[in-house]
């Protein structure tokens, strides 16, 4: 009976799979909205200020962070949970498949989530005339937020690697 339920258990990381590939479903749309946005912006380049054009890449910038996210969650956290990849041996192999861990994964994801919001940061200065000032502090203390815990998160890793 016990090693029936381990097998299972075992088996069940499977579940995960599909999480995984739906990803790559997410990182479809975002490709999409990213070509969209870039669609937007030609006709129109030409006539906006300079100001304008930055929060306009800013925002593909962010986007292409999140896409960078998304693959990394997908592949290391299908290698760390699931399977591993194999890899044709004529495809190029990212360099950075089967040494991440999860606790690598988690602090590359926290990197990536600070990194996300300290471009958000950056078009919401940008803008900070549209905005409201209370507005604005909170977008500063969540992007803080985000900075201790990834801080933290790192300082606690060092910890118990040691």
């Amino acid at each position: 009976m016990e090693r029936f339920i381990e097998n299972t258990m075992y088996a069940a990381r499977w579940l995960l799979a599909p999480i995984y590939f739906g990803l790559a479903f997410a990182l479809l749309a975002l490709a999409i909205k990213f070509f969209q946005e870039i669609w937007h912006i030609l006709p129109v380049v030409l006539s906006l200020s300079e100001g304008d054009l930055i929060l306009k890449l800013l925002s593909l910038i962010d986007m292409a962070l999140v896409g960078g996210l998304l693959v990394m969650v997908m592949l290391s956290g299908y290698e760390n949970f699931v399977s591993q990849l194999n890899v044709d041996k004529g495809d190029e192999k990212l360099d950075w498949l089967g040494k991440m861990d999860s606790g690598s994964l988690k602090m590359k994801v926290a990197a990536s989530i600070v990194a996300i919001s300290s471009i958000h940061l950056l078009r919401m200065f940008m803008d900070a005339q549209q905005l409201e000032s209370e507005q604005l502090m909170w977008y500063v203390i969540i992007h803080l937020t985000f900075v201790f815990s990834a801080f933290a998160m790192g300082y606690l890793d060092k910890l118990t690697k040691h």
